[in-house]
């Protein structure tokens, strides 16, 4: 089931795109109303808990389950030796291997907490217990623990990320300011505040699965090609997620035990993933290392980048961090070379958190042009400034739009740049040291085909439908204000349906696509609707409108009247009765005229296949931010507080600047902890992740945040998107981490170049 978010009423203003709604659903979340995917009730529903490995690397020889089949409701143990009956599925593009089994509990440990078992039982707790009582042996191999393992070697180069134009090497050796440094990251985790797990239920042959999803169609995809079904025999609902950022795109490995498990009991089965298990059971941020080299003139002119990255993956699958993927677009360069290599490791495959790709990577190049600066003793901004790229050097193609000029301005002024004294150690209050820092960022815009359905009830109510989900971003409430503003009713009169597969096409949530993809299709579907109702009302026997000669007619605050005035006045329910109809629905999607087949669209909908990146056009598209970050730190105890932030950001249109702000602020705070808190950290005996909680695995609290301004400079983008947007989720994460870096530097003059800063590495 599907539920509703209440309906809002407000100034009309605030209805139309560009008004400051507030959130559809979050009256629902504050009373407890919203329903998660583990809070469905359920008949006769077991449970399953995980057993994981205790080693890093080596092999099952056996599986004892006697004593925990023995325990008090224990139904059933999955060991390896349990044949799930499992086909590999597709990878994101559509591209699947024949014939090729996949064993979600594998015989071959890979890492230190790969599920290898699963305990089901009638209740939890009894399936917590039990899965103690499963007794393992192993036969061990030696792994390779981490990226800075000797046994890690260089890594394997990634060819399809190697990036290069002029002389990069040359420039360099022949540039008369040179720096070269070597910037670190952590392995870095998603902690949403809803930890991962679903319930599974079949009927018959067919398959309904609740669990909070950052894509339902996709998601429906992979189940069905594990278990050999037809698409359209497998649902996925989630219509709230309590967080994502990047880690519930996919099923995982425990989605598939349990939903092996239901169909072996013929009932059905949920499975809670514990928060250490969230630590193991998917990937975060891979930890990284890369090299930067500047050269530059005298007076501060880029001459050369050259660029070396190194980013942990697993050792069953090539996933690689893209440490080089802001480098080159950030500042206009002549000279430009980018190697990036994946280093296998026994740990979880990485996986996608917030700015996957741009983030590490800026915090390599704006701390060196932070370093650059003070070697050429300049200002940052002056740099950053001198060195702005006019279009796109890696693509060579012009930008759609690019403030982040006036972002760095306009962020400058709001936090009083100018005041700041450039020498390291010269701002101080009494015994606390005072710091100043920039750091740029960006993030591309990724669009994606997508479809939705608009339907007009009887009552004179509008639906608007779609797969697409909302898990905290907003997107209940910037759909209900676009189709209020396409087809002319208050958005009071909305309702919006979301999250579950059966619902009509939509693109991940992810890289900051979604919005810009989903506002396209209900707009198109809006337009579309209000055509329809203008034509039956011109048109159909039984309308008031029929006989009176009117050739055009407007809907405004739904209400239906002839354009020029006089004549009949109905709503949107005076109309539907007086055309005998219970609803009109609408469907319209965002793909190709040539590409509306059946097997098209559910391409489009479940792989990224048809996904077009930033500058698969003529123009180079991305969203802009500059972070201008204030740090107070303690002379006698090294202790770090970020005490002020300005951010500015060009994300185009914004479609909803409450939601917006919050989205920005949000990445912020994340940026925080990913400076000066956040860090994985690996037991070098045996590969086990030893701070899997969330006392031992520092996020940010209200404590730790400032007040934080944010100031949009965008103008309408309306190649990037239908409505002039870009994303925002994103980009205000990149560029955080190295504006408190380059602050803590001005404050202390002492430069940390691995992340998290933290008092030990200040003293």
């Amino acid at each position: 089931m599907t539920i509703m978010p209440p309906r809002k009423h407000g100034d009309a203003s605030d209805g139309m795109v560009g008004g400051r709604l507030t959130r559809f659903e979050g009256s629902l979340k504050l009373t407890g109303a919203a329903t998660y995917a583990l809070e469905y009730p359920i008949d006769n529903l077991a449970h399953a808990a995980l057993v994981q490995s205790t080693i890093a690397a080596g092999r099952v020889v056996s599986v004892d389950a006697t004593r925990a089949l023995a325990s008090p409701g224990v139904l059933m143990v999955l060991t390896p030796e349990d044949d799930l009956g499992l086909r590999v599925s597709a990878d994101w593009q559509g591209n699947r291997p024949e014939d090729k089994p996949y064993h979600p509990l594998p015989r071959e440990v890979q890492f230190n907490g790969q599920s290898i078992a699963a305990v089901i039982a009638e209740s939890r707790e009894q399936a917590t217990e039990a899965a103690k009582l499963v007794v393992v042996t192993y036969e061990e191999t030696s792994p390779v623990m981490s990226i800075d393992d000797p046994a890690a070697g260089e890594g394997k180069l990634m060819d399809n990320l190697t990036i290069g134009w002029g002389d990069a090497e040359a420039a360099l050796a022949a540039s008369p300011v040179r720096i070269e440094s070597e910037y670190s990251t952590p392995r870095e985790y998603h902690c949403a505040m809803e930890p991962h797990g679903l319930t599974a239920k079949w009927d018959g042959d067919e398959l309904t699965i609740w669990e909070p999803s950052q894509w339902s169609h996709g998601m429906a995809r992979m189940y069905a090609e594990w278990f050999d079904m037809d698409y359209e025999k497998v649902r996925i609902i989630s219509p709230y997620i309590g967080g994502g950022f990047g880690s519930k795109g996919q099923p995982l490995a425990y989605g598939a035990v349990a939903v092996a498990a239901a169909r072996k009991l013929g009932r059905p089965v949920q499975l809670a993933v514990t928060r250490p298990q969230n630590f193991t059971s998917y990937g975060g941020r891979a930890a990284t290392r890369q090299t930067i080299a500047l050269g530059a003139t005298e007076d501060g002119v880029l001459q050369a980048i050259v660029h070396r990255g190194r980013t942990e993956t697993s050792v069953y699958m090539d996933y690689p961090e893209q440490t080089g993927a802001a480098t080159p677009i950030l500042y206009k360069v002549e000279n430009f070379s980018s190697q990036s290599r994946v280093v296998p490791v026994n740990t979880v495959t990485p996986g996608a958190l917030r700015g996957p790709g741009k983030n590490p990577s800026a915090y390599g190049i704006e701390s060196a042009m932070e370093e650059l600066a003070y070697k050429l003793d300049m200002d940052p901004l002056e740099l950053r400034l001198k060195n702005y790229a006019d279009h796109d050097y890696q693509s060579g193609k012009p930008w759609s739009t690019r403030m982040l000029r006036e972002a760095l301005t306009q962020g400058a002024a709001a936090f009083g740049w100018e005041k700041r004294s450039h020498q390291p150690r010269s701002m101080r209050d009494g015994k606390t040291l005072i710091g100043w820092g920039i750091g740029c960022g960006t993030f591309p815009v990724i669009r994606a085909p997508s479809e939705a359905m608009i339907r007009v009830l009887a009552n004179g109510r509008v639906e608007v439908v779609s797969g697409s989900i909302d898990m905290g971003q907003g997107t209940y409430t910037i759909l209900a204000q676009t189709a209020a503003e396409a087809l002319g009713v208050p958005v009071s009169e909305v309702d919006v349906l979301l999250g579950d597969s059966r619902m009509p096409g939509s693109s991940i949530a992810g890289g900051s696509m979604l919005a810009g993809s989903i506002t396209g299709a209900v707009h198109k579907a809006a337009i579309a609707a209000r055509d329809e109702l203008i034509g039956l009302a011109l048109n159909e026997t039984g309308s008031p409108f029929r006989d009176t000669g009117a050739n055009t007619l407007s809907l405004v605050g739904g209400r239906i009247e002839a354009s020029r005035g006089g004549g009949p006045s109905l709503s949107l329910q005076e109309l539907m009765q007086a055309l005998g109809r219970n609803e009109l629905e609408i469907r319209r999607n965002t793909l190709a005229e040539n590409a509306q087949s059946p097997d098209d669209q559910k391409q489009a909908w479940t792989t990224m296949s048809k996904v077009q990146g930033p500058t698969s056009g003529d123009l180079s598209m991305h969203s802009w931010a500059a972070h201008f970050v204030e740090v107070r730190i303690d002379e006698d105890f090294g202790t770090i507080r970020v005490s002020r932030m300005v951010s500015a950001f060009d994300c185009g249109r914004l479609y909803n600047p409450k939601l917006v702000e919050s989205q920005w602020k949000g990445g912020i705070i994340m940026g925080i902890g990913q400076a000066l808190l956040e860090e994985g950290v690996v037991d070098p005996r045996n590969g086990r992740t030893i701070n899997s909680n969330m006392a031992d695995y520092l996020v940010p609290t209200n404590a730790d945040i400032p007040d934080i301004e944010v100031i949009s400079v965008g103008v309408p983008d309306l190649d990037a998107s239908t409505l002039g947007g870009k994303g925002v989720g994103e980009v205000g994460i990149v560029g955080v981490a190295p504006a408190i870096a380059n602050a803590v530097f001005h404050a202390t003059g002492k430069r940390i170049r691995d992340l998290p800063i933290t008092l030990e590495k200040l003293m």
